[in-house]
């Protein structure tokens, strides 16, 4: 039996952030398994040959196009509206990305998770009205709101066929307090210029049962490449590799046209016959990839780049544990994970074009998994049973462990895998059903399932008072006792449901020592089954199993501003600085403020008040903020979390109590102390931020009772920049901009629902520095969008709130507007410039105002890794130092991209943030954007420490990680999902209330 395939390998990117990364005191978000009969199966049946299968449909060629198409008239589901009404220009039409380009990561379906084929040649676009009426020796005069000024030379081109491409890098960057001899996880790779790769078309279609027609049942993707493998003689096999979808790629010749394929019974893919076509798409000479690498075309050769993406995964694909396209893992020498778990070490490869020609870039990755025992052992470790005679008092745990798993059958031979949907109410012993003759031979007779294993495979049930498990469909149960079942390989286990001791030892093993991380990869790049094998030497590629050496600067870090006359200098090995002896740069009092102890009848956690409120206020003053004792102290439950409407009462009296003890006076803050984590944490944030109009900071009852210094300055830096104040800033002016430029910084991210989600929609965030020259305060604005859209939907509209915002603040608008972009691959670079650029020129250009743009991605989802050469460089951890940048060989050949690894690695190894520069209006330099990035990353006001991220990205993850908070608050109260549930109260529309 087959089932639907949990999931594709498209690059979707389905965040969660928050939590330990940002300290929040949020829940874990619950998921249960979808699909399922629920607790009990109830159905009857014998073990029968019902099949299913799931596979999407291609999706259709799209064709790039500089301006966005028309529309239809309908609304969106939703969309951001400003607090304060202002006249707003229409939004940029969206504009459907154009063909996936090559991400230097596997080669898949784009985040939409629909599969795509190489389109055809690109047809003439039709002309539009105006253009058709346009003559070709005048062209139409350009407006305010193209992608560029026409008195200006263009920094970003577009291709032959439509592609916009990023722009080319203005030179290499120089600035260095030292240099530093680095290895990088980049193995070269070598191929004959001039051979050819032969790229076909493929379709499987199943043939009905009368042969006349191909049956309209969809296949998994493991269906098609068993098919396509049984349609290649042996010689022709080793000579070609498959997608899975549509594509294949040979380094032959083969045959064209239209076969039948017959599976025989027994295998993972449904018996029977079924038609195989396949057709030549094109032929692709690999002198065209040469010509990339060595810059004398602009145009990227997407259908080479992604065959031989193929190439280098197929060998693993055939000899490991893949998941998806993406990853790969091996059960040997698996650590034991307890509980029926283990820890498999795997690689996750990618195919670069850098600056030294094609590399592959590989990274060593560590995941739990479950181990494939037999079920009813599984279950017994898993549940920490002793024997079958307890499993009745645990059946639900059992439904909840085993629904949706994969398993095999050990009382007869075969390859098939079924899927669990959950256990029959009946034992077998007392379970019965109607056993039809295939044949017609012999009228329907009522069998016991004991007596049928017994008779049909000479097996005795052992087991007979526990559940068997269902296998089956929703009207064709499959039953087979678990005595016979044994869980499939490869079936990973969710890490946020490992037990905490379990979740730390798994940590302990993926955060290695850089040396040894180094030399893991090493290992699986030299392996039999690692990405070289036999295939790839049939391509006539070869693969240097040598890290790539390159040069890597250490940028110095910048002197800081605080309290006092004099700056700070930071550490000289980890950056890093503290705050004994110091205070604020621009410190605010806190002379109005309540007290939420939530820890009353708690005997183990209750706060002690008065050493609470005189460690902190100590500590606050020290700081240089006058705080004074609390007007309102109220004592609650911890239970009095559980309840928005009687939270938001609590808050709501407290608001108006400390008001009209402070004369009319508005409290400035609500600092709420509970005894542990609580899903109330995000009841509390929803009601502050958008009900009341209050901030409010919360922290847990014991390290508040220790009153630790450390502990206690954190919380104050939170403080003042939630009073608007400021914490430190950096010495000197900004690189490459003057006091007098009133440069904005935006930062831009998406937040996607967990991946089983299927209804609620992703929320875009978008902040934006309100402040010039310090450029460290941040507003916000947040709102919700289509399901798993990654394009931000009403980027403009956001954009040019925020441009008000700092007009009002500032009396003028800002002169100069860098974008930082979070969580987009290669693959959505023209999506980024073609439709979120122009929405942001649409919303805030006018015939005054056009502030020159910077466009500039900031990727941590990449699997390139620095290693120092010589563990001197490295510090007392062995990583790379802080400020260590790389932005040659290793790099793309042509753009403007480089790595900076801006933080200090205490921990495992340090992994660079790849900063690629899509627009730059503004003319930077390498070394002027290189040191500003280094230094932003100083100024993030949580840490005395710079941060791996520069800081307009990381607000926006904590923006759209509060809007997914607020997005779960609306699905407890069932409040739709629009704008109005996720605005800012008004009060703090221009307030860190995030940090």
């Amino acid at each position: 039996m087959e089932s639907n395939r949990g999931g594709n390998s498209g690059r979707g990117r389905g965040r969660g952030r928050g939590g330990g990364r940002h300290g929040n005191y949020d829940d874990q978000q619950q998921g249960g398994r979808g699909g399922g009969r629920g607790y009990y199966g109830g159905g009857r049946g014998y073990e029968g040959s019902g099949r299913g299968s799931y596979n999407q449909p291609p999706a259709r060629p799209q064709q790039w196009v500089n301006r966005p198409p028309p529309q239809s008239n309908q609304p969106p589901a939703w969309g951001y509206r400003p607090a304060q009404p202002q006249p707003q220009p229409p939004p940029a039409q969206a504009v459907a990305a154009g063909p996936s380009t090559w991400t230097g990561r596997p080669w898949g379906p784009p985040p939409s998770a629909q599969p795509v084929r190489p389109p055809p040649a690109p047809a003439p676009a039709s002309p539009s009205p105006s253009a058709s009426a346009a003559s070709p020796s005048a062209p139409a005069p350009a407006t305010a709101v193209e992608i560029r000024r026409e008195s200006e030379k263009p920094l970003s081109t577009k291709s032959k066929e439509g592609q916009i491409e990023a722009i080319r890098r203005p030179d290499h960057g120089t600035l260095a307090v030292r240099r530093i001899n680095l290895v990088v996880n980049h193995f070269p790779i070598s191929f004959n210029a001039e051979a050819t790769v032969y790229h076909y078309d493929v379709d499987v279609k199943p043939v009905s049962t009368d042969g006349s027609r191909p049956a309209k049942k969809p296949l998994r993707k493991s269906d098609l490449r068993f098919i396509k493998d049984l349609a290649f003689p042996g010689a022709e096999l080793l000579k070609t590799v498959y997608d899975g979808e549509k594509n294949v790629f040979s380094a032959v010749r083969l045959d064209e046209g239209k076969y039948r394929v017959v599976v025989p019974e027994g295998e993972d893919v449904r018996s029977g016959s079924y038609f195989f076509t396949i057709k030549l798409v094109n032929e692709l000479p690999l002198s065209k990839l040469r010509d990339y690498l060595r810059g004398n075309v602009a145009q990227v050769p997407r259908d080479t780049l992604q065959g031989l993406d193929l190439v280098m995964k197929e060998n693993p694909m055939r000899t490991r544990i893949a998941l998806g396209s993406r990853s790969f893992f091996s059960d040997r020498n698996g650590a034991d994970l307890r509980d029926g778990l283990a820890a498999y070490k795997g690689f996750i490869p990618s195919l670069k074009p850098t600056g030294q020609g094609l590399s592959l870039c590989i990274d060593y990755s560590v995941l739990a998994f479950r181990k494939p025992l037999p079920v009813i052992e599984f279950l017994k470790q898993h549940l920490k049973l002793r024997g079958v005679d307890e499993f009745p008092r645990v059946l639900r745990n059992i439904v909840k462990v085993l629904q949706g798993l994969k398993v095999k059958v050990n009382h007869r031979r075969t390859n098939q895998k079924y899927t669990i949907r959950g256990l029959t109410r009946e034992v077998p012993r007392d379970y019965f059903f109607e056993l039809v003759d295939q044949e017609g031979g012999a009228p329907p007779r009522r069998v016991n399932l004991v007596d049928y294993f017994r008779e049909k495979w000479g097996r005795e049930i052992v087991h007979r008072d526990i559940p068997c498990l269902d296998v089956g469909k929703l009207n064709k149960p499959n039953v087979i006792p678990m005595e016979f079942c044994v869980l499939a390989e490869g079936q990973r286990f969710p890490k946020e449901n490992l037990e905490k001791d379990t979740a730390v030892y798994l940590k302990r093993l993926t955060l290695v020592k850089p040396s040894e991380r180094r030399d893991n990869i090493c290992e699986m790049v030299k392996a039999n089954d690692g990405c070289f094998g036999e295939i790839a030497r049939n391509f006539g590629i070869s693969l240097d199993t040598n890290m790539t050496k390159v040069g890597g600067r250490v940028i110095g870090a910048p002197e800081l501003k605080v309290g006092g006359s004099r700056p700070v200098r930071v550490d000289a090995e980890k950056c890093q600085w503290n705050l004994l002896g110091k205070s604020f740069l621009d410190a605010k009092s806190m002379d109005c403020w309540a007290l939420l102890d939530f820890t009353q009848g708690d005997r183990f956690n209750a706060l002690m008040v008065g050493n609470f409120l005189n460690n902190l206020i100590g500590r606050s003053r020290n700081l240089g903020i006058q705080m004074a004792k609390p007007v309102v102290y109220r004592l609650y439950r911890m239970q009095d979390l559980s309840s928005v409407d009687r939270l938001e009462k609590i808050l709501k009296e407290t608001v108006s109590e400390a008001s009209t003890l402070s004369k009319g006076k508005k409290p400035q803050m609500i600092v709420c102390v509970m005894s542990g984590r609580d899903p109330g944490y995000k009841y509390i944030k929803w009601i502050s931020e958008t009900q009341i109009g209050v901030v409010t900071q919360c922290c847990l009852s014991q390290p508040a009772n220790k009153g630790q210094d450390q502990y206690l300055a954190n919380i104050c830096l939170k403080i003042n920049a939630k009073l608007g104040g400021t914490n430190f800033e950096v010495a000197g002016k900004l690189s490459g901009f003057e006091p007098t430029d009133h440069v904005m910084f935006i930062g831009a991210d998406v937040n996607h629902p967990a991946p089983m989600n299927k209804e609620c929609p992703s929320i875009a965030a978008v902040v934006g520095t309100v402040n010039w020259p310090a450029a460290n305060r941040y507003a916000a604005r947040v709102s919700p969008q289509k399901h798993r859209c990654e394009t931000i939907q009403n980027f403009g509209a956001m954009c040019k709130d925020l441009v008000d915002a700092y007009a009002r603040l500032n009396r003028v608008r800002p002169r100069k507007i860098v974008v930082f972009r979070d969580g987009v691959s290669e693959g959505q670079f023209e999506m980024v410039l073609g439709q979120e650029l122009l929405d942001l020129k649409d919303a805030i250009y006018k015939d005054d105002y056009q502030p020159p743009i910077t466009v500039i991605v900031a990727q941590k989802r990449h699997q390139t890794r620095l290693f120092v050469e010589n563990k001197n460089d490295g510090g007392q951890t062995g990583n790379v130092p802080p400020g260590t940048v790389v932005d040659t060989t290793i790099v793309h050949p042509h753009d403007f991209d480089f790595y900076l690894c801006s933080h200090y690695g205490g921990i495992g190894t340090s992994k660079p943030t790849h900063y690629y520069v899509l627009w730059d209006e503004n003319k930077f330099t390498s070394n002027h954007l290189q040191k500003l990035i280094y230094d932003m990353c100083f100024t993030f006001v949580r840490c005395t420490k710079p941060v791996s991220l520069v800081p307009p990205v990381y607000y926006a993850d904590l923006v759209a990680y509060r809007g997914r908070m607020f997005q779960e608050v609306a699905l407890d109260r069932g409040a739709s999902f629009d704008q109005s549930f996720y605005s800012m109260h008004t009060d703090l529309l221009n307030n860190m209330f995030f940090v």
